[in-house]
């Protein structure tokens, strides 16, 4: 049988495809006929896509489709195939209020920012509230309790969660949890997609000590000074000097028809020398940790210090994604060969294989030391940086005996002469493989400066690592690369201390277990934590556990500085209205966050919904089990601190 979906706004069957039917069953993913699923928002009607399936989320891929609903809320939300009710629930982060749909194919599909449930569930999900008497509530329920039928209605649309404006957030699963594009399947009338990716600019980067971009150790950006317009081809005039093992990346962005907000690219082609080498299609997404591999995806530290995504075209160590399609050794690496010339061709394409191609042309020349003079240079200095597992010094002096000068690296009473690899504009660049031993510190002239980096975390490997004032334990997924790790522990006279933990520049993909151990126990143990902390005085509670050694543990997601603070204030609220008859409460909290929240009314229960969001807490008219909202009644709030505090109240 022969399938056929949409393609860019014209009818294709599954041989014009790349991804092909057995390939997908060769990749164990899903084969869905088109039309199977239909559209869950005002289906039949022209619709809008606020998000796209794998677009690049600052901590993870989006694991589906954004549905538009009209910059409001109330939209009916259509169950998009047969099935049964297999799961939902309502919270104040994440999805907010979702549903899931399980179908006989045995594929799930998941409704979230939701505003209300519809149907038999919605008495069952209200029962079970009252039952727990809390509104964060998940259930699990069996097969067939609550079956549903394709364009059923199940819900309305809403802007709850996580969500940043109206609409609704809509997946498709298997058993597994892994999400997958909705519109690799096609079949949706809905959405039109008649424009190609935009390609903003890309770039190369040295991946080894002997490797060098237009003769240096530093990535190169190439943004073309006109921005090309969607799907116009894009042909690098000038040919990119290379050596050694580099890597390519891209920016790019999509959209929709008849909207404006920039959307992913589904896939990214390359070719060198007319032969295909690689190619990744986020179409496919583990949930939720390999949603987390978003930072290894990118080049995270050029994202974070430049501010541009650019997507890694080579599979980078500690990355585990099955996105991947690479025919070399080097999974999407290039080893350029002096005197050696490498066509490459790369193509960005969305779910409707609209395209932009990309021309680019190598030339392999070997590295050799040069030197450039620069009369900015007034002073000695010495700076360093570590790149993956390179050392990377510069060092400046104006005086012209020290241009060409070897850098120093010293432990304890070994020294290691280092030569500079070139010198650009007055400053000396070294290179060092730091696998081959950490020095204490480095010297150039008369400058001398300690190398912070205490010790290097291997990855893929469970290691712990102890100084008098912290402990990281890290499991064998917990980092990408191998870290090369620096702490420090600053006394407060009033307080704790202040601990720096790595650096935010380099991301975690599974959490890290912190252990801080302060001088002094605290007063008060079940009151205090370990808080996220900035010089200026920001702060974010992590939580963490007390031990009888008087040290405190938590799981890290992201390297940073610490502090161990005290909460001893309880929750603020106040009522301030009652739009519809219901009750409206503005609630906070000074430092640890809100953590429960209970409305009693004459002594009984009454259930609320909060919304982070905009810290406001609000029954619901369509309640029906709790009392009503007259008479003497309490409000009482408890932060993540254990303070509480009881609001009286007369209604």
């Amino acid at each position: 049988m022969l399938l056929t979906w949409r393609v860019g706004g014209q009818e294709a069957d599954s041989s014009d495809h790349e991804h092909t039917i057995s390939e997908l069953l060769k990749a164990g993913r899903p084969t869905v006929a088109p039309g199977y699923f239909m559209f869950p928002i005002a289906p039949g009607e022209p619709g809008f896509l606020a998000g796209s399936m794998g677009e690049l989320r600052p901590n993870h891929f989006h694991g589906g489709l954004d549905i538009k609903t009209g910059g409001g809320v109330n939209q009916p939300v259509y169950a998009a195939a047969d099935g049964y009710i297999s799961r939902l629930k309502q919270s104040s982060f994440g999805y907010g209020n979702v549903l899931y749909i399980t179908h006989p194919n045995g594929l799930t599909t998941v409704y979230g920012h939701l505003n209300e449930f519809r149907g038999p569930v919605a008495a069952e999900l209200l029962r079970r509230q009252y039952e727990k008497q809390s509104y964060e509530v998940e259930l699990f329920l069996p097969k067939d309790q609550f079956p549903v039928k394709r364009g059923e209605v199940v819900a309305l649309s809403g802007n709850t969660g996580g969500s940043a404006g109206p609409h609704m957030h809509w997946e498709v699963r298997d058993a597994q949890d892994r999400q997958y594009n909705p519109l690799q399947w096609g079949g949706f009338a809905e959405i039109q997609d008649h424009v190609a990716p935009t390609l903003q600019a890309f770039a190369l980067e040295p991946l080894g000590i002997e490797a060098r971009v237009k003769n240096v150790f530093a990535s190169a950006l190439f943004a073309p000074k006109i921005q090309p317009g969607p799907g116009v081809a894009t042909n690098w005039a000038d040919t990119i000097s290379c050596f050694g093992t580099v890597g390519l990346l891209v920016q790019g962005f999509d959209r929709f028809d008849g909207i404006w907000n920039r959307n992913g690219i589904q896939r990214v082609t390359m070719k060198v020398n007319g032969q295909p080498y690689y190619q990744h299609v986020i179409d496919a997404v583990p949930f939720p940790t390999g949603t987390r591999q978003v930072a290894n995806f990118v080049d995270f530290l050029y994202q974070r210090t430049q501010g541009r995504t650019l997507q890694k075209l080579w599979v980078d160590e500690g990355n585990d994604l099955a996105m991947y399609t690479t025919t070399s050794a080097g999974k999407g690496r290039l080893n350029v060969e002096a005197g050696k010339i490498y066509s490459i061709d790369i193509t960005l394409a969305d779910s409707y294989n609209n395209q932009t191609p990309l021309h680019l042309v190598l030339r392999g020349e070997e590295p050799a030391y040069f030197k450039t003079r620069s009369s900015a240079a007034k002073k000695p200095a010495l700076r360093f940086e570590v790149l993956r597992n390179l050392l990377k010094a510069v060092a400046t002096d104006p005086s012209a005996d020290s241009v060409g000068a070897n850098l120093v690296l010293l432990r304890g009473s070994r020294r290691l002469e280092i030569r500079p690899s070139y010198t650009q504009n007055g400053e000396n660049v070294y290179l060092y493989d730091l696998r081959a031993g950490l020095p204490d510190s480095l010297r150039f002239g008369t400058i001398t400066k300690k190398f912070d980096r205490q010790v290097m975390i291997p990855a893929a490997k469970e290691t712990n690592y102890a100084t008098p004032y912290l402990n990281l334990a890290f499991g064998p997924e917990t980092l990408f690369n191998n870290l090369y790790l620096a702490t420090s522990f600053k006394p407060e006279a009033t307080g704790s201390g202040f601990w720096t933990v790595g650096s935010p520049l380099v991301p975690l993909y599974h959490p890290a277990s912190l252990t801080l151990k302060p001088a002094t126990p605290p007063a008060d143990p079940q009151r205090t934590a370990i808080y996220s902390a900035t010089l200026s005085g920001g702060k974010a509670y992590v939580g963490g556990k007390w031990d009888e050694n008087g040290q405190i543990t938590t799981p890290i997601k992201q390297f940073g500085s610490f502090r161990i603070l005290t909460d001893t204030v309880g929750p603020k609220g106040s009522l301030i209205g009652r739009p519809g008859g219901q009750l409206l409460f503005r609630v906070g909290d000074d430092l640890s966050g809100l953590a429960t929240y209970r409305l009693l009314i004459g002594g009984k229960f009454r259930l609320l919904r909060f919304e982070h969001k905009n810290a406001t807490l609000f029954t619901v008219a369509g309640d029906t089990l709790g009392p009503r909202l007259r008479g003497p009644a309490e409000l009482r709030l408890t932060d993540q601190a254990g303070n509480e505090r009881v609001i009286p109240l007369s209604l």
